[in-house]
């Protein structure tokens, strides 16, 4: 295990609209608000819904064309090859309650809204380092801060 220590800065409050991409607008208003380390959460609405499920090295993606609660979304904020990268998970509900979710992809559609809290973290740089072994982008906290520490 890697743990590394932050404190917490500046809560921004962004509210999303109608028909915007919900992960290029998270990584937008991170990078508008200077925010390179953090985390987030939101709910809204979506008109389409696109989440990942990884699965043998790659993602299999679920597609939901319809209106959608955001029940949950949260994630967080850090640089990925030298830009603001957002990653996040979501819970969705349809028009019965039915629950889904998964990883956010590119291409989940706003609906009427969403509400987005960004939490910045001050004195750490999270960074996301490309790992052979599992094919993602993960933190590599010995790298991202002065004061990380393997356990």
């Amino acid at each position: 295990m890697e743990l590394a220590e932050s404190k917490t800065g500046r809560i921004v409050f962004v509210r999303l609209f109608e028909n915007e991409d919900l992960l290029e607008t998270i990584t937008q208003a991170a990078e508008k608000a200077k925010i390179s380390a953090g985390f987030f959460f939101l709910i809204g609405t979506l008109k389409k819904a696109k989440m990942g499920f990884f699965h043998e090295g790659k993602y299999e993606t679920i597609e939901m064309n319809q209106p959608l609660e955001i029940v949950s979304c949260i994630g967080n904020v850090a640089v990925k090859e030298g830009r603001v990268f957002a990653h996040a998970h979501i819970a969705v509900s349809d028009d019965e309650g039915r629950v889904f979710g998964g990883h956010v992809m590119p291409e989940c559609v706003i609906g009427a809204t969403g509400e987005l809290v960004l939490v910045e973290a001050v004195g750490i740089k999270l960074l996301r380092k490309f790992e052979e072994k599992t094919k993602l982008y993960l933190w590599s906290l010995s790298e991202s801060s002065s004061n990380a520490k393997k356990m």
